[in-house]
């Protein structure tokens, strides 16, 4: 096919999204660029062209066919999540698959080699799309990433993928891929034989078309290891053991589908539109379980919070205050991300350790040893406390007592820019208790991170009715930067995460002094599919610091604090930190002794730990302290790692119904006391809203 008889065979088709070009003798360009939109996503419309548009070149083959994109941002980001959504509330999600799984096998079945070339991000149906193609070839530009990630949507790959990803690179890398949703860079693409090529950006379509004429063959262990482990003896052997490995993080009930998709590679075969009808049907099944459900609904939280940040923070340059192990951690994470850092305490060996920890994270994450000094020379230690005068952002992290923080704010903000940002990283303390006497409250704020830094995605900006709203779009901004979620909340007592995280804290260690074996509590908050039980939690934050929470919280919530709780631990237990608390602990893992095998844990222990964390979070709905339900829901999933296939507290009571809660509440209350007494909130109808 002629560059002429292209241009005359594509005359007479208008694509809203698609480009067709000739590049060279008989070489045709596909270019995606959905239109009105930032981003490539593969919504039905643009599938019904691609399909449109395969179906002419199938006529008429050319010589070969690139596919490619002409957004900057990246190939193709998956498909369109919202429209997923309108699909599974009319119930047409199969014909959606369907539709997907069928232009993709066009692609497959052209009679001309076909290669897609990827640049930047390139997940879920962007990634199935390439499947289909004979040949991908990838920028090494860092902001390449390939991957699967709809297992975090509760599904899994339904265009395709779960079928051709295992034959190609072996089921092993390609359930590695699939069941974490992980994703991977260009040259770790290529390792695994996901990609043919990987090269400069700027050469990329030319690298494409030259595959098209000149493809690498594909090694012999390569091609051997994708047959082998896909026969039908290695399903047999393969598929109990990956599930097995599943069972360990993520039990059947609470995420189906990393088993679902195990037992349909297992039990499917015969040819592709078999194998493909065996996908569809498994994947159409997940799509209207509630676990998927809630999880897209986690996504959209997740896209909100990340919406909130203003265009730019002003902040370049960036001051800690308090070594321990929030504060060092703080400053090497805003270190690693890219910010000018200095780290002052009172004295020199604070730093000294704090400055150790960093040098661990910048080992584990720089993985280009060339570029770890560079990192690393970011973060400078400042026992003088210099850097106060050029920092854009100040961050306290010392001690949890007001009037410590008060006097050192006293000696900062004097020394400070004047359009600087003085922020307080307190978990628990009221902003109205820290504001006092500060001369510019409109930039004072709270930046409520959670340990450990590196690990967890939430970061509280607190507010206090003398903020300006200008400071927490600019507090949003550096979040962004860091890679964080931000959630604005009242910097009321506790705040939201640590507000709802506290009685269940506090039931839990009430139930242990009462007798309840610490294993019998935590494994029956894991299967009520919380990521760790409430008493290795409070080993794992440190007695010390579940005391001082306690100690501010409790007068507020109007609760009895159990004597773990009531006073700090004795020197040495405090918990993981110490190897020694409520556990042992050896490695950094809590040493559980074994229940006896004839102890019948309480029936009623799951309601005694998880309905005071609901009570509360209806509380602080009804008390404002965060704008609506769905931030609720957001910050304690991102905060707390409340199971987020329920949704969240709110999205949880909706599915379980408010008043059969309720009821449960009154008869705890009803058997140990007023403690289990139902807050204010519980009547609103917001409670009462349906759920997935």
């Amino acid at each position: 096919m002629t560059a002429g008889r292209i241009s005359a065979e594509f005359a007479g088709l208008r694509f809203a999204h698609w480009q067709v070009e000739a590049r060279g003798e008989g070489i045709v360009a596909v270019t995606l660029d959905r239109a009105g939109e930032s981003v490539n996503a593969l919504s039905q419309d643009v599938l019904i062209e691609l399909g449109t548009l395969v179906e002419r070149l199938a006529i008429d083959p050319p010589r070969g066919v690139v596919f490619r994109s002409g957004k900057p941002s990246g190939f193709i980001a998956g498909a369109d999540i919202r429209e997923f959504q309108e699909f599974d509330a009319r119930g047409t999600v199969n014909d959606a698959l369907f539709r997907g799984q069928q232009v993709f096998q066009r692609i497959a079945e052209l009679p001309c080699p076909t290669v897609a070339a990827i640049h930047g991000f390139c997940m879920g149906g962007g990634t199935e799309l390439a499947l289909a193609c004979r040949y991908r070839v990838a920028s090494n530009d860092p902001s390449t990433r390939i991957g699967l990630p709809e297992v975090k949507l509760g599904i899994y790959p339904g265009w395709g993928g779960s079928v051709r990803l295992p034959r190609l690179v072996g089921a092993p890398a390609a359930f590695d891929l699939m069941l974490t949703g992980r994703t991977l860079s260009a040259s770790a693409a290529r390792a695994i034989g996901l990609v043919d090529k990987v090269v400069e950006a700027p050469v990329l379509l030319d690298a494409a078309i030259e595959l098209l004429g000149k493809a690498p063959a594909r090694p012999f262990g390569q091609r051997f290891r994708a047959w082998a482990t896909n026969s039908w003896l290695a399903r047999q052997f393969l598929a109990p053991m990956v599930a097995k490995q599943v069972a360990r993080k993520a039990r059947r009930e609470h995420y189906p589908a990393p088993y679902a998709l195990i037992d349909t590679w297992h039990r499917a075969g015969g040819g592709m539109q078999s194998l493909l009808a065996a996908e569809r049907k498994s994947v159409g099944r997940l799509a209207g379980t509630p676990t998927a459900r809630n999880l897209i609904r986690v996504f959209f939280l997740q896209e909100r919070l990340k919406a909130q940040a203003g265009k730019d923070s002003g902040v370049r340059r960036v001051h800690v205050v308090g070594g321990g192990v929030m504060g060092g951690d703080i400053a090497a994470w805003a270190a690693y991300k890219g910010f000018e850092v200095t780290l002052s305490d009172r004295e020199q060996h604070f730093i000294d350790g704090a400055m150790a920890r960093a040098r661990e994270l910048f080992a584990k994450k720089v993985k280009d040893e060339a570029k770890r000094p560079a990192v690393a020379a970011r973060l400078r230690g400042d026992l003088a406390g210099d850097g106060v005068a050029d920092a854009d952002l100040v961050i306290e992290a010392i001690i949890e007592q007001p009037e410590a923080k008060r006097a050192l704010y006293a000696q900062l903000e004097p020394r400070m820019k004047a359009d600087a940002l003085l922020t307080t990283n307190t978990s628990s303390i009221p902003l109205a208790e820290l504001r006092e006497h500060i001369a510019r409250p409109m930039q004072f704020a709270g930046l409520h991170y959670f340990n450990p830094v590196a690990l967890m995605p939430l970061v509280e900006i607190v507010r206090h009715d003398a903020m300006a709203e200008s400071t927490q779009l600019r507090l949003a901004a550096f979040c962004k930067v860091l890679d964080k979620l931000p959630v604005p909340v009242a910097g009321t007592p506790g705040f939201l995460v640590n507000r709802v995280l506290f009685p269940y804290m506090l039931e839990a260690a009430t139930a242990h002094a009462e007798g309840i074996p610490g294993p019998a509590i935590d494994r029956t908050a894991v299967k009520f599919g919380m990521p760790m039980g409430p008493i290795e939690l409070i080993d794992t934050v440190g007695l010390d610091v579940a005391a001082g929470v306690a100690k501010e919280l409790a007068p507020f919530l109007g609760v009895q604090v159990p004597a773990t709780l009531s006073a700090p631990p004795q020197a040495g237990q405090r918990g993981r930190k110490d190897g020694q608390g409520l556990y042992r602990w050896e490695h950094g893992k809590a040493v559980k002794p074994a229940l006896p095998k004839d102890y019948q844990i309480p029936s009623d222990l799951e309601d005694r730990l998880i309905l005071p964390l609901l009570n509360e979070a209806v509380a602080c709905l009804h008390d404002g302290v965060v704008a609506d339900a769905d931030l609720l829901d957001a910050g304690v999933i991102f905060g707390t790692g409340f199971a987020p296939f329920r949704g969240g507290p709110i999205q949880y009571i909706r599915s379980a119904g408010a008043d059969a809660l309720l009821a449960r509440l009154r008869t705890l209350q009803a058997r140990y006391g007023d403690r289990f007494a139902p807050r204010p909130g519980w009547d609103s109808a917001l409670l009462r809203a349906s759920a997935p």
